[in-house]
């Protein structure tokens, strides 16, 4: 019954949803089209984007710790930047993360921001500095 109703009620919400929802990807994308060593196509549906990450692998942290893998940089991404992204081995696409755009555009924009400042803040591993003194 539930299901009945649902597909055969109003559906007039929809509309605005799926642009909300364009807008939100619009925005994901771009930003993080945007920021050093990323690129991302614009996905044609569900509620979040895959980003390659394969710009940054083999940059290193200004604390000398060297991103490997996609593990690595959504963990960096986490730690140093306070991102939560899921890195794309878990759905076997390596050097991938995903990030949801089922949040407001604010959150998004305040989220793609910080991984940008991540981005530029990682320098090939000949330049790393480590913080020990």
């Amino acid at each position: 019954a539930a299901a009945a109703t649902a597909l055969n009620g109003d559906q007039a919400f929809i509309k605005d949803w799926r642009k909300t929802f364009q807008e939100r990807r619009d925005v994901v994308v771009g930003l993080l089209s945007k920021a050093e060593g990323l690129s991302c196509a614009v996905p044609q549906g569900a509620f979040y984007v895959y980003a390659s990450c394969a710009g940054v692998i083999g940059k290193k942290t200004l604390e000398g710790k060297v991103i490997e893998t996609d593990t690595d940089f959504s963990n960096y991404l986490l730690e140093k930047h306070l991102v939560a992204v899921v890195p794309g081995v878990e759905f076997g696409g390596s050097p991938y993360f995903r990030i949801s755009y089922a949040l407001s555009k604010e959150t998004l924009t305040k989220a793609c921001e910080r991984i940008q400042k991540a981005c530029k803040e990682l320098v090939p591993s000949s330049q790393a500095r480590s913080s020990v003194a």
